[in-house]
């Protein structure tokens, strides 16, 4: 496992880390004691970054993660959660007033068994009014930082457009990472065309979900996916033509993903298996085949960057 540094943090973050969205049962239906064995699986193997919200499973992911970090030595992870973002009986509600963030803070705590949170992050910031991300979420979040409840303070969003407002429109030194999630994989690698503005502020960058949320894989995307017609079908036949070579999709898509671009701290994959734990780490032990990756991107050709709406 290769360790980097997240911005100025101080933090050395596993290249590969463990996304906890799959403990709240959002993909698939969870076996509860898979899924902790899969944390653990992770953590055993060299993964120490582990990132999760209070939205995943509607506190359902916090809990059962909770279960498993209480079996696990405190200093082996670092633990990054999220405010602004919840839901309740299958509906989602946000809320970034800082009155709410303070508590969701100490709540994830108390279902995490935690005194303390290393990275704590504004949940997805196209939902919110971002002049209120800036004037109250996020000072809620630093005076927080200030009497060591949290050690860092970030935010995430689908849309990095989104995310560069924020930095320039904060204090300097506020925000102290992003995660941004389906923009440096094999069919979409716009988060390349910022990094120099994040450089530049000192935030350290947390790329998620190297499969496309599906559409790199074998299986091809859920029928939820958001993306175009075009852009499944297009996915759809470079994973055909893995199969061709015996490469598959979901190995390439991890190995490109975390291991080509050191300016990227880490990549957040989620599973409740510890077969499938096991073999992206195996995966992300060997350099991604170049010659491959042009000629996926050459079959996903014009479908490269097409973007969707998060929901």
């Amino acid at each position: 496992m290769i360790y980097n540094e997240l911005g100025k943090t101080g933090l050395r973050v596993s290249n590969l880390s463990f996304g906890a969205s799959s403990l709240g049962g959002v993909f698939h239906s969870l076996r509860e004691e898979e899924g902790i064995r899969a944390v653990h699986t992770a953590v055993d193997n060299g993964i120490n970054f582990i990132d999760v919200s209070p939205y995943y499973g509607h506190l359902k992911a916090e809990t059962v993660l909770g279960k498993a970090l209480q079996e696990i030595r405190r200093d082996r992870y670092i633990l990054s959660t999220k405010v602004g973002r919840y839901g309740k009986d299958g509906v989602n509600t946000w809320d970034y007033s800082a009155k709410r963030a303070t508590e969701s803070v100490y709540e994830s705590m108390d279902r995490l068994h935690v005194d303390y949170i290393d990275l704590i992050n504004v949940h997805d910031v196209e939902f919110a009014d971002l002049q209120q991300v800036v004037d109250e979420t996020l000072p809620a979040l630093v005076e927080l930082r200030n009497k060591g409840v949290v050690g860092h303070v970030g935010i995430t969003d689908l849309q990095p457009e989104n995310i560069k407002w924020v930095i320039e429109h904060s204090e300097p030194g506020t925000v102290e990472s992003v995660l941004c999630f389906c923009h440096y994989c094999l069919n979409d690698d716009l988060l390349l065309d910022y990094l120099d503005f994040l450089e530049a502020n000192n935030v350290g960058v947390i790329n998620a979900s190297p499969l496309s949320m599906g559409l790199l894989s074998q299986r091809g995307a859920p029928d939820w996916h958001p993306a175009t017609a075009a852009l499944r079908e297009a996915c759809h036949q470079a994973a055909l033509f893995c199969q061709q070579q015996g490469y598959p999709i979901e190995r390439l898509a991890m190995q490109y993903s975390t291991g080509l671009n050191p300016r990227i701290a880490t990549t957040l994959f989620s599973s409740t298996n510890p077969d499938n734990v096991l073999r992206n780490i195996e995966y992300v032990s060997e350099p991604a085949d170049m010659q491959l990756v042009a000629e996926v991107r050459r079959i996903i050709g014009d479908q490269m960057r097409v973007r969707w709406k998060n929901s």
